[in-house]
């Protein structure tokens, strides 16, 4: 079952009319800060919405910018869902995808987490209203995905024993971050490290656009040396240099993806016209729900693969991450770790992991999150 055959709300006897749109900083702390080859992200530093419906019904999303990823900040996703409220309070959410197209008008295409916090928060609402759980909504292609456990930038001795841990945790797949300024060298003895604690683990090595041609070109030769295989290349490369990314798919054979180049469906179709990527990595954070069904659409129609993936997100934001893998189907990865990074938890319900298996066969309605009293 696809998406299209269930992303549509008919009118129906119990309102869907917008009452109200609120929303708070959230400040989680982490164990550690959360290293990418742009920089660390000491705290997740997210934002809670609340949509209310009509009838009372109430739902939540999430916004969770990272600035090291793409400069979105906190303070940016406030002032856009401040700038949505008044446009979307009185539309009628049943068409949610018109109610979306209003907030973005109205600030959300600016800031494409708070963006994704109001549809989440919306389809949350109208799910739950529905009594209709998002991974049904989304086409209940499944209800189960694995994921990898990402080990951040670093010492190599703090990737070994990241990599213990992970293992020990049972995930079979590791993402390791890579680039930045350290240097070749540098990943290299990270990996080595990493495997020495992993044999055999599955890698994927997310560059995040920090890795420069003269890095990846050092990179490659190491790990070829090695006899390292990685599972999948993500974005290495600066995320207009399509060119360099189809390069490093043919010298190497080894499956690229795409992340930062790939945030809208024209993007997707670039990226498959300049045969650049096997896959794009599909993170609602990036400009919401309805931009990552055009990706998906996009992306089926060209014959390229998904991995859906986030930024350091709560379970609320993961579990409908989730929820919207597995109800469309097909995802070849998947990257929902970041709730494990978090010190608190400040919600309750979510997706249920024994070890890299993720389920969301127990949700009922909307994501089933709700924040802890």
């Amino acid at each position: 079952m696809g998406p299209c055959r269930t992303l549509c709300f008919c009118a129906v006897s119990v309102p869907t009319l917008v009452r109200d749109l609120s929303f708070s900083p959230r400040d989680i702390p982490l164990f550690v800060p959360f290293g990418i080859s742009g920089g660390a992200q000491p705290a997740a530093n997210n934002v809670l919405a609340r949509v209310e419906l009509a009838d009372g019904t109430v739902g939540y999303g999430e916004a969770a910018p990272l600035p090291p990823y793409n400069g979105e900040t906190q303070a940016d996703a406030l002032r856009a869902l401040a700038a949505m409220r008044a446009p979307v309070i009185g539309r009628d959410g049943s068409n949610w995808q018109a109610a979306a197209q209003i907030a973005r008008a109205a600030g959300g295409a600016g800031c494409g987490s708070a963006q994704c916090a109001f549809e989440m928060a919306l389809l949350d609402a109208l799910t739950r209203q529905r009594g209709v759980p998002l991974w049904k909504f989304f086409g209940g292609a499944s209800t189960e995905l694995e994921t990898d456990m990402t080990v951040t930038t670093g010492t190599a001795a703090q990737a070994g024993e990241d990599a213990r841990a992970i293992r020990a945790r049972g995930i079979r797949q590791i993402k390791v971050k890579v680039g930045g300024t350290k240097g070749p060298a540098h990943d290299l003895e990270r990996l080595a490290a990493i495997l020495e604690a992993s044999p055999g683990a599955p890698l994927i090595l997310d560059g995040n656009a920090g890795v420069t041609r003269a890095h990846a070109r050092e990179l490659v030769r190491g790990l070829q040396a090695a006899k390292i295989v990685p599972a999948l290349l993500e974005q290495w490369l600066a995320k207009d240099d399509l060119a360099g990314m189809r390069e490093l798919r043919e010298t190497t054979g080894w499956t690229v993806a795409a992340d930062e180049s790939a945030c809208s469906g024209e993007d997707v179709a670039r990226i498959a016209d300049a045969r650049a990527a096997d896959v794009v990595n599909i993170k609602l954070m990036k400009a919401g729900v309805a931009a990552a069904l055009d990706i998906v659409r996009v992306a089926r129609e060209r014959d390229i693969g998904l991995m859906i993936g986030g930024n350091v997100e709560s379970i609320l934001a993961m579990t409908f991450s989730a929820c919207f893998a597995c109800g469309i189907g097909g995802f070849r990865f998947a990257d929902l770790d970041t709730p494990w990074f978090l010190a608190e938890n400040p919600f309750e319900g979510g997706y249920c992991a024994n070890g890299g298996r993720l389920s969301v066969a127990h949700i009922a309605a909307g994501h089933g999150v709700v924040p802890k009293a």
